[in-house]
């Protein structure tokens, strides 16, 4: 039955985009090929009448995708992220979406956490609010807990969520086969990857002892950021549809006049927000991706608390190698350096020309480094960054693109703070701190050192790999015996007699760095 229903969704989507205008919107900011504007036409217009109104107070794309409920919402902010697919004023628009979306009854709530810890309400918490904040997946109570009088934020998913979510996603799905069966160009934007990503996204966030779990690994993270706070879990009083934290006292970051009032450096906490994004992505591999003002706090002590852990960005060791020699090569102005990382990275296909790239980039970081440091902007670097390495056959990458767009967040969020803010110096130390630690000579004896670690794991196979790769460059010969370690295998397969020659080789230097 998923298909039919798929299909009549997918039309009242399009009815909803046709009846509110938001479909000739879309369609214009994204410079849809023919084919793919005949398919919405074909799913929009003639089904117009089903389309929901909407708020007409909203501009035409808010007013659909609210009217269309909550995972609509949802994937609306998920495709704010990604800039590259949806264009850069229509991701704007998509940032400022509000999940306009009334509070289930505090009774259900009541229900919810009832059933999910398996004690009574009363007593787990002296008191339970009505609801503070309402969202598209869940909403907060503020609580007091039993016992010892604990403020805490109570957060509840709404009643049947996961199920309305698993229908409109299938529905996404078959919209993204349609839209790469109909418009093969834009297989290279990954219409497919997306919806995959907002599914895992959607996944974790239904799950609240996964956004519990994504807060407590950033509070390890960060608790040596002085300045910088994020509210403990309540393992205890959490589950699937429960999560419990400490109350964040604080001024939302956007309230400038009580931020002034209270005293306040906002120079200084423009600065440290930029700091503390990079040293988090950069130092950790793992950062708060939904940085708006909403979602930041200003503490009674000046320190910054981040608040809603549904989604987090995570980039491996060696994107984050490659993203900050791309940074600080801008920042030297080192264009032939920012191309041939590009290339050694594999993000451009090798046939390309590495001086023509370079050229390239040099027409995107000069008018950048030609404005006032007032204007000038990482974020923007970032966008017209991606659009030359687009013309230059490069793939999209995900998680740098979640990195672009909450670097854009960020930055606006610290240029309301301070408008004057120089960008550049304020990134400067944390990106020269991060070169100095990754990529100088005790990153690379400490690269060494591991490879050596690893190598005394694999250490008794040796020596059959390296007999068995000597018997293979015999003319004519097999090699005497299979080896067992699939690793091995694999680069024996690539090239025996090198693979065991450097990993000989790589293991004496590594043994030669840790003994000096």
């Amino acid at each position: 039955m998923r298909g039919p229903h798929n299909i009549l969704r997918l039309a009242r989507t399009g009815a909803t985009f046709e009846r509110t205008g938001a479909m000739k919107v879309v369609l214009d900011q994204i410079d849809a090929p023919p084919a793919l504007r005949l398919l919405a036409r074909t799913l929009g217009k003639p089904f117009a009448w089903l389309g929901y109104k909407g708020d007409p107070d909203l501009p035409p794309v808010t007013r659909a995708i609210t009217a269309l409920g909550p995972a609509y919402i949802k994937f609306g902010q998920i495709l704010s992220t990604r800039p590259d697919f949806i264009g850069n004023d229509l991701a704007v628009q998509l940032r400022v979406l509000q999940d306009k979306l009334p509070p289930f009854p505090t009774e259900v709530a009541r229900a919810t956490v009832a059933k999910d810890l398996g004690l009574p309400v009363d007593t787990v918490f002296e008191d339970f609010s009505a609801p503070v904040a309402a969202a598209s997946i869940a909403q907060v109570h503020r609580a007091v807990r039993a016992g010892d009088g604990r403020r805490v934020a109570v957060k509840v998913l709404r009643p049947g969520i996961a199920r309305a979510f698993r229908k409109d996603i299938d529905a996404f799905y078959l919209a993204a086969r349609l839209i790469e069966w109909v418009s093969p160009a834009t297989r290279r934007l990954r219409p497919m990857d997306v919806v995959r990503h907002f599914d895992e996204t959607v996944a974790q966030e239904l799950d609240l002892r996964t956004e519990a779990a994504a807060a407590g690994e950033f509070a390890a993270n960060t608790a040596g950021d002085a300045g910088f706070a994020v509210p403990a879990v309540d393992w205890n009083l959490s589950g699937r549809s429960v999560m419990v934290m400490d109350w964040a006292e604080g001024i939302p970051m956007g309230d400038l006049d009580a931020i002034d009032a209270a005293g306040h450096d906002r120079a200084a906490l423009a600065e440290r927000l930029m700091q503390m994004f990079l040293r988090h992505a950069l130092r950790d591999g793992y950062f708060h991706a939904d940085m708006h003002q909403g979602n930041l706090r200003v503490g009674p002590g000046g320190d910054i608390v981040a608040l809603d852990f549904g989604i987090m960005g995570r980039l491996d060791e060696y994107t984050r190698r490659v993203y900050a020699e791309i940074l600080m090569g801008f920042i030297r102005k080192d264009y032939r350096r920012v191309a041939e990382v590009h290339f050694e990275a594999g993000y451009v296909p090798p046939d390309r020309d590495v001086d023509l790239f370079a050229q390239a980039l040099r027409s995107v970081g000069e008018p950048i480094f030609g404005m006032d440091a007032s204007r000038i902007s990482m974020g923007r670097l970032l966008t017209y960054l991606f659009e030359v390495t687009e013309r230059f056959g490069m793939q999209t990458r995900t998680e740098l693109i979640l990195l672009q767009r909450t670097m854009v967040v960020v930055e606006g969020v610290a240029r309301t703070l301070n408008p004057h803010m120089n960008i550049w110096e304020a990134a400067r130390p944390e990106v020269q701190a991060y070169v100095r630690e990754s990529l100088g000579p005790k990153a690379f004896a400490r690269d060494l050192i591991r490879t050596a670690r690893v190598l005394a794991r694999f250490g008794p196979h040796l020596p059959e790999a390296l007999e068995a790769a000597l018997r293979a460059q015999r003319p004519g010969a097999r090699p005497a015996l299979k080896v067992s370690v699939p690793r091995l295998e694999r680069g024996l397969a690539r090239g025996p007699l090198w693979f065991v020659a450097g990993a000989v080789t790589a293991g004496a230097l590594a043994l030669l760095a840790a003994v000096v």
